[in-house]
């Protein structure tokens, strides 16, 4: 299975990975031109499924969904509406079946799953960028290669 890796150690705390992942997930009206030169950053449908927290030393935290093995999210959902796929190992959403109980949002240990701030009507998480057909968004963004992917068993 694939997952992202995070090295702390080299992360500056440039946000390229969260303006990237607005940038891959943007709304439908704005332009999918893949450049967050163009992102609408007063657009509250534009929402980071990560983020980077500083320890107040100098030092990031980057933040990312970890796609868990025993995923807590998964239990507390009530609606089925995240199921963890065995087959690639990452924990799907599926947005028409949501009960918008947010108990995901409540039960992740990472504070990774979050509702959306446009509506309050579903849940905003990871999704390893599924539709693009290589790494995520964010890993591609990073500088300082400090988000990679990674094979783990």
């Amino acid at each position: 299975m694939k997952r992202i890796i995070i090295k702390t150690d080299k992360c500056d705390g440039c946000l390229n990975c969260s303006f990237a992942c607005m940038s891959a997930h943007r709304d439908e009206s704005q332009s999918k031109d893949d450049s967050f030169y163009t992102l609408n950053m007063l657009s509250e449908s534009n929402q980071s499924r990560n983020h980077i927290d500083s320890d107040g030393k100098g030092r990031y935290i980057p933040l990312f969904c970890r796609h868990c093995d025993d995923p807590k999210c998964v239990e507390a959902c009530m609606s089925g509406a995240l199921v963890k796929n065995l087959k690639s190992g990452y924990v799907e959403y599926d947005k028409d079946i949501c009960g918008k109980c947010f108990m995901c949002v409540m039960s992740c240990p990472y504070g990774m799953a979050s509702p959306d701030r446009l509506t309050n009507t579903h849940v905003v998480k990871c999704d390893f960028c599924k539709d693009k057909e290589h790494k995520p968004s964010c890993v591609d963004s990073c500088p300082k290669k400090a988000i990679v992917v990674e094979e783990v068993l």
